[in-house]
């Protein structure tokens, strides 16, 4: 019986992972930092700060290109602690000042030519393109900082939630 109990929660979890790579999910992250709006904007846009605090605890972002207005097209580099490059590339759908940003990302080689989501060597089956949604809010002097990403494979939620906060972790250090 115990056996028969045990296969049956392998066969359940090998399922849940199969379909947990192919369903996609949207990733919510909410942050109040103790800044006011300005600043946080400022930060949030300037290149020279985006290289401070974009990309995971640990991750460093060598590299940041961005023709920050609608239809303008951004790269984002990423360098893991062992060296490794990973690179985004998008295009900016949406601004409005001080209070969104609304992009489409995808991964790219650092020239920024698009890696289809089939190719990326992350678990899950990736889309060609997420959407990334970024409001701000004041209150009372600091700022909300609410972040929407559409389309992240159910099975990196979690990853890709950790990921946000530890950039958060880092944005917020920056402004302090």
């Amino acid at each position: 019986m115990l056996v028969k109990t045990l296969v049956g929660l392998l066969i359940v979890f090998a399922v849940g992972i199969f379909t947990a790579r192919k369903v996609s999910s949207t990733v919510h992250v909410d942050r109040t930092v103790n800044a006011p709006l300005a600043k946080v904007w400022q930060v949030w846009t300037d290149v020279e700060s985006m290289k401070k605090w974009w990309s995971p605890k640990d991750y460093t972002a060598p590299v940041i290109n961005s023709d920050f207005q609608v239809g303008g097209s951004f790269l984002y580099s990423m360098r893991s602690p062992k060296g490794d490059m990973h690179w985004n590339t998008g295009k900016y759908t949406e601004i409005v000042p001080n209070q969104k940003i609304v992009s489409n990302m995808s991964f790219s080689d650092e020239n920024g030519k698009i890696v289809p989501g089939s190719e990326v060597q992350v678990p899950g089956v990736w889309p060609d393109e997420i959407s990334v949604s970024v409001e701000f809010k004041d209150v009372g002097g600091k700022t909300q900082i609410l972040i929407t990403e559409v389309g992240i494979p159910a099975i990196m939620k979690i990853p890709a939630k950790m990921g946000w906060e530890q950039q958060l972790d880092k944005f917020e250090a920056l402004l302090n």
